[in-house]
């Protein structure tokens, strides 16, 4: 038996994809608990071929390689049952709202199966999490310190807060072990600037975020239709593009860190 009051059946459920982009990616794998109202559950895993290679640095997060679905039927061969077992049902994940259930969607949008989503509620336990749980300086300040925060939102007693929390994650943290995705034991936060450094910095090229390092740390836009394409060959195969970044709303770093990779390219040649 369940605690939630169900007056329909929420089908909770969570996919493994080839990646995070909805219009490209596929599911490898899709997951639902099926909660009734009468407080039983129905379980339904099925593996999924994607009938496209699985990249590594996914298959690594979640353990599913070629493979392991080549034998696997495609979403067309599920998506009639799927559709049939989550018929009547709400939806409920983590992250789903952002994620799984776009996913999903365009998943039965591409072989012509109805999936209409506007009657059901969903139900993000993510969104929860962290309305509840507070990841804001007040609240770790509170985690870790044990204080609450006088006068938050201003610079003053803020940085002075953020450099307690520092000093405490610090405390707290170093010399503790965790896995990662292979079970490999590793020492993620160390009392060196180096470390730390390595351990929050983002990938990005710019801080808005158009552009990042790919797995081989080479440059590639992150938005648009070049999406995941190097930009030195973007703007080799495409130098209009680079003068419509320069031309239109972007942050001034970005139209910078263009210009550097751009400059660089040349003299490379």
């Amino acid at each position: 038996m369940h605690t939630l009051h169900l007056k329909k059946p929420l089908a909770i459920f969570d996919l493994e994809t080839t990646g995070v982009t909805i219009s490209r990616d596929r599911i490898v794998e899709i997951s639902v608990v099926k909660a009734l109202p009468n407080g039983e559950t129905e379980v339904r895993t099925q593996r999924v071929n994607p009938e496209m290679p699985i990249p590594l640095e996914s298959s690594l997060i979640h353990g599913i390689y070629d493979e392991d679905v080549k034998d696997c039927p495609t979403f067309k061969g599920i998506a009639k049952s799927m559709a049939t077992f989550l018929s009547g049902c709400d939806l409920a994940g983590f992250n789903s709202n952002r994620f799984d259930v776009p996913m999903l969607v365009e998943e039965f949008l591409r072989v012509g199966v109805d999936f209409d989503v506007k009657n059901r509620r969903l139900v993000d336990a993510q969104r929860i999490f962290h309305l509840m749980e507070p990841r804001n300086l007040a609240a770790a300040y509170k985690f870790y310190c044990g204080k609450e925060l006088i006068g938050a939102h201003g610079a003053e007693a803020d940085a002075l807060a953020t450099y307690e929390v520092l000093n405490a994650q610090i405390s707290h943290y170093a010399g503790r072990t965790i896995k990662d995705e292979q079970g490999n034991e590793f020492e993620p936060v160390k009392n060196d600037m180096d470390a730390l450094h390595e351990l929050t910095a983002t990938r990005s090229v710019d801080f808005a975020g158009r552009m990042v390092f790919n797995e081989q740390g080479e440059e590639v836009f992150n938005f648009g239709k070049h999406n995941g394409k190097r930009v030195v060959e973007v703007l080799q195969k495409e130098p209009a593009f680079y003068d419509w970044i320069m031309k239109g709303e972007f942050p001034l770093d970005t139209k910078r860190k263009l210009t550097e990779i751009k400059l660089r390219a040349l003299t490379q040649r």
